[in-house]
């Protein structure tokens, strides 16, 4: 999150100062060299723009891709103020656009300037960069343990398409695969999500699964589901949550 709210700040920065001193086409942003890529990155993907798009009534871009999930609810908010906005009003930012293509930045492997519309290219072959990604730390588990993972527990974080039977979507890959490829299929499903926790039925089948999809399903139930309780003792819990804020 701070590493988003500070790709914010930057890029806001470097627009307040581009409008006040415009650099010509083809130019390089001098004295600016190591700092320039962050102040031209996704906030989401943390990568110079591809694509980059703007909502209309924040100004906040983001890469096209990486914006994509969050239109395909029926009330998006930004990603990165969390405000309402209408997906309809999403442009193109063809000013941004402009920019890339105007800017070179040293790669953060070799070192050549490289114009920032080509940077990630550039990267993706770069074998310096190659080379840094690969002595990253591994991941270790903080408590190492012997005990074995019960196969009994569902797989309540990648889900089947009931659709075509395309499996492992997590849940919003699951909903953007569904609206991309399934939007006309009428056929009535079980909802996977649904199935997969404590209350689900397994046979219940939504008679509207898009719809189903979109409204019951724009939150992880991870976030306020402890699925090592019953019903009866969870209700207890938000019973007992709730008095105690009020």
């Amino acid at each position: 999150m701070m590493a988003m709210f500070r790709s914010f700040v930057s890029a806001t920065q470097l627009r307040q100062h581009h409008h006040q001193h415009q650099l010509p086409s083809g130019a390089t942003a001098a004295g600016h060299g190591e700092s320039i890529e962050s102040q031209f990155s996704c906030p989401i993907c943390l990568e110079v723009y591809h694509k980059p798009v703007s909502i209309a009534s924040c100004a906040h871009t983001f890469c096209g891709e990486c914006l994509q999930p969050c239109l395909q609810v029926t009330s998006p908010l930004c990603p990165l103020c969390r405000m309402p906005f209408d997906p309809k009003k999403v442009d193109k930012s063809s000013n941004v656009e402009k920019q890339l293509s105007s800017y070179k930045a040293p790669c953060r492997g070799c070192s050549k300037k490289v114009t920032l519309v080509k940077m990630r290219s550039h990267i993706s072959s770069c074998s310096k960069v190659q080379e840094q990604m690969a002595n990253c730390p591994k991941f270790v588990p903080v408590v190492p343990t012997s005990q074995p993972i019960p196969s009994n527990i569902p797989n309540r974080s990648t889900f089947v398409c009931p659709y075509c039977g395309a499996r492992n979507l997590d849940q919003q890959e699951l909903v953007k695969h569904s609206m991309e490829n399934h939007r006309n299929d009428n056929n009535k499903v079980v909802c996977p999500i649904c199935s997969a926790m404590p209350w689900g039925d397994p046979s219940y089948k939504s008679s509207n699964f898009l719809q189903h999809l979109l409204h019951r399903h724009k939150f992880s139930y991870d976030t306020f589901v402890d699925y090592s309780i019953d019903e009866e003792a969870a209700l207890q819990a938000a019973l007992a949550l709730s008095l105690s804020e009020s």
